[in-house]
């Protein structure tokens, strides 16, 4: 497969205010995806705006949602080459924090720890194309 810096990715899909942590995964996997973390204020007006409940913890895995966020995640990929963009997207509220361990004393992301703790998450972006 060709080679692309997951960094570049993440630092322009984070321009955009509604995502606070991104990391793109996908190394040795038919596509990318991405685990994201989303900016509360922020996802109170994308929620409104679908019509989902944002309080309601299901409503970041309604399908609108999530092909709504995907979408918005390739608006910001669009200057990159085509193997480049995100086919999956998993999102969740509850930032990575230092005292999860999930990042380095200079807030940088301990991708290996954020994989562990999201596996079945990673899991489920890949499952569906396994079937196909």
């Amino acid at each position: 497969g060709e080679k692309v810096s997951p960094t570049d990715m993440e630092s322009a899909i984070l321009l955009d205010p509604l995502f606070e942590q991104v990391m793109v995964v996908g190394e040795g996997r038919p596509y990318l995806a991405a685990l994201t973390v989303l900016n509360e204020e922020h996802w109170q007006a994308f929620a409104a705006d679908l019509e989902v409940d944002p309080g309601h913890a299901a409503a970041l895995r309604d399908p609108k949602v999530v092909k709504a966020l995907t979408r918005r995640v390739a608006d910001h990929l669009k200057d990159f080459p085509g193997y480049a963009q995100i086919r999956r997207l998993h999102s969740e509220l509850k930032p990575w924090t230092l005292e999860d361990g999930l990042l380095t004393p200079t807030l940088k992301v301990k991708r290996n720890q954020v994989l562990d703790r999201n596996r079945a998450a990673v899991e489920a972006m890949y499952a569906d194309f396994a079937r196909s």
